[in-house]
């Protein structure tokens, strides 16, 4: 192998079977000519020998664990595994699930499944695991943390089960419209037409749980319904799944606005990352404020995600650390030239 392994002297070797036999799950596992164990001995640098069931990990401690950990649950996964679905499993966020209780009894360690009519979806790393059990016990929820983590989706999983067990009446979808260095005036249509295409994860997600045909029909009903901000002043939302994404462009005056629109039996869930604000320089983030100032109400949960929680290509979480890095960086060079 090219794989540079730690000094023999420090290395752990673990050999175990994966059990019960079955050709199909070990196919699945290994993925086309074993790709799926060199994606895994790239990630945590290993080095993984099968011959059938029985397998070999060599490496370090703690990587030798997780991997083996990885293993066994790819091995038992009921759906078909490539190699996105193998980087999920191998989330260094979803290995620390095996050192928190899942004890449904406690809310924070619990696993939750959201069913949808196209499938399943669950909480993947234990922040996520957090965020679902945050909306289903508090009226208002915070998810804030860089794209790619999951806050979004996972709150439109949550307002899709909502409708489908007729928990709600209505789910809205809202979106301040201000944009990363443009300006909306030179699209066609009304305010809402322009705002309707930065809506474009949400639809996918709707379109994905829900199937293209339904969602247009309760576009149309108005059971599901895209509002920019603006539009939202003066209104009572009762019975609602209200979610507002790419919170951090939203002014003080505006996310107070909102929070105060929230009725009975209705549920709101802010998404956004305080790193990619857009607003001028002069304008303070509604979403930075509220950090500040609504953690102790009763009612309003936060849930902070951060590079490790990064479901998409491994390089992402790379490059959400290297601006992390810069931007202190910049801070601390500030701080000496002051």
């Amino acid at each position: 192998m090219s794989k540079q392994l730690p000094n023999p002297e420090m290395l752990m070797v673990n050999d175990f079977t994966l059990e019960p036999l079955d050709n199909q799950k070990l196919a699945n596992l290994c993925g086309q000519f074993d790709e799926h164990l060199r994606q895994l001995e790239k990630r945590f640098n290993v080095e993984i020998n099968n011959r059938g069931h029985q397998f070999r990990v060599v490496g370090m401690d703690n990587a030798v664990k997780n991997v083996t950990e990885v293993l066994n649950q790819l091995y038992t996964a009921d759906e078909p595994l490539n190699p996105e679905r193998v980087h999920l499993y191998s989330q260094p966020a979803s290995l620390e699930d095996a050192l928190i209780s899942t004890d449904l009894n406690d809310p924070e360690g619990a696993e939750v499944i959201i069913r949808t009519r196209r499938g399943m979806v669950r909480g993947r790393g234990i922040n996520q695991r957090n965020y679902l059990n945050r909306i289903f016990r508090h009226d208002i929820n915070f998810g804030v943390g860089p794209a790619g983590t999951g806050k979004t989706y996972l709150a439109v999983a949550c307002a899709v089960e909502a409708l489908e067990r007729e928990q709600i009446r209505r789910i809205i979808l809202v979106r301040p419209a201000v944009e990363a260095g443009e300006r909306l005036g030179f699209l066609p249509g009304d305010l809402a037409q322009k705002v309707d295409p930065y809506l474009r994860p949400l639809y996918d997600a709707l379109y994905e749980m829900l199937g293209f045909e339904r969602v247009t029909k309760l576009i149309e009903r108005s059971v599901i319904e895209i509002a920019p901000l603006a539009y939202m002043r003066g209104r009572t939302l009762n019975d609602s799944f209200i979610i507002l994404d790419e919170a951090q462009n939203t002014t003080i005056e505006q996310m107070k606005m909102f929070l105060t629109r929230i009725g009975f039996g209705s549920t709101a869930v802010i998404t956004g990352d305080a790193t990619q604000i857009d607003l001028p320089n002069e304008r303070q983030s509604g979403l930075r404020h509220v950090i500040k100032i609504l953690p102790d109400v009763e009612g309003v949960s936060f849930t902070f995600f951060d590079s490790k929680d990064v479901v998409r290509h491994p390089i992402v979480a790379r490059i959400i650390n290297a601006y992390d890095r810069a931007e202190k960086q910049a801070e601390a060079e500030k701080l000496l030239t002051k």
